[in-house]
């Protein structure tokens, strides 16, 4: 038989190598080099009286709610905050899906596709809240690592579970990977531009996220600490609060803590401040 040498056959396999590089690419996505802030469009919710948030009939126009979910890109890795209200494994195939007062017309998923990303990919997930318009992809996430604090995992897997919370939603993580939060301010990813601060009151271990872009300056994703920018102004409260007096306190220090970074506050569910926003596959650096 006829000895071949292996350099006959490095065309051919430069060739298959060059075909298989943008395939790696397309499967791992490249981190950027600073903070990148994704939101997505996760739904409506309609229909919510305003006397449910402190306020009296007229006082404040009634409006829809916004629910965002959203990635953190970082050199480091990914985080996911918040997960929308409905799951994707509920949406119709053909059309927006309607359960109750909270309506969907496209899944986290394929929002997360559009750019590059799969559930897989995410290395940490937080919530800002158990309550369920914030879990409902939850259990996609469940080979990330969850950062959670105590007194929230308490709650979310008591024997009964109260109040505004879907078990269904969430009940992977309970044998997942995670960290249990202890500390007042959590740092991420080690170099204090993605940042978890306690605000409880809310719920019993409520939380925010500050990001610290380059070019947008910081941003503060203040979960549920208000739902209408009015509730600061007039100092009102949801009536379904776990804690109001904690909630009082909660305000106090994240506005103190967003005057030390001079970060520009996200109310998740206010409409009009998403509607300045821009969407994923547009973002924030």
């Amino acid at each position: 038989m006829r000895h071949v040498s292996i350099r006959h056959f490095l065309p051919a396999i430069a060739a298959a190598a060059a075909c298989f590089v943008p395939l790696l690419d397309a499967q791992t996505p490249k981190l950027p080099k600073s903070p990148r802030i994704y939101i997505f469009d996760c739904g409506t919710i309609k229909g919510l009286a305003v006397t449910q948030f402190g306020f009296k009939e007229g006082e404040v126009p009634a409006r829809d709610f916004f629910v965002p979910c959203y990635l953190i890109t970082h050199p480091k890795g990914t985080l996911m905050w918040d997960v929308g209200v409905i799951p994707d494994r509920a949406l119709k195939a053909n059309g927006p899906t309607t359960e109750g007062i909270s309506t969907v017309t496209k899944s986290l998923q394929s929002q997360m596709t559009a750019i590059g990303y799969k559930a897989s990919d995410i290395q940490y997930l937080a919530l800002s809240h158990y309550h369920s318009d914030h879990t409902a992809n939850a259990n996609d996430f469940a080979g990330a690592t969850w950062l959670v604090r105590p007194k929230e995992y308490e709650f979310m897997f008591a024997e009964k579970p109260q109040g505004i919370i879907q078990v269904a939603h969430f009940d992977k993580l309970k044998n997942s990977k995670k960290v249990m939060i202890q500390t007042d301010e959590y740092d991420v990813f080690g170099d204090k531009s993605v940042i978890i601060k306690s605000a409880p009151g809310h719920t019993p271990d409520h939380q925010v996220l500050l990001v610290k872009t380059k070019k947008s300056g910081n941003i503060l994703i203040a979960g549920d600490l208000y739902h209408y920018p009015e509730e600061g102004t007039m100092n009102r409260f949801p009536g379904f609060e776990f804690n109001k007096e904690q909630s009082a306190v909660a305000r106090k220090n994240i506005a103190e803590f967003q005057k030390k970074y001079k970060a520009e506050m996200w109310i998740e569910h206010d409409v009009a401040t998403n509607a300045k926003l821009k969407k994923s596959p547009g973002f924030y650096e």
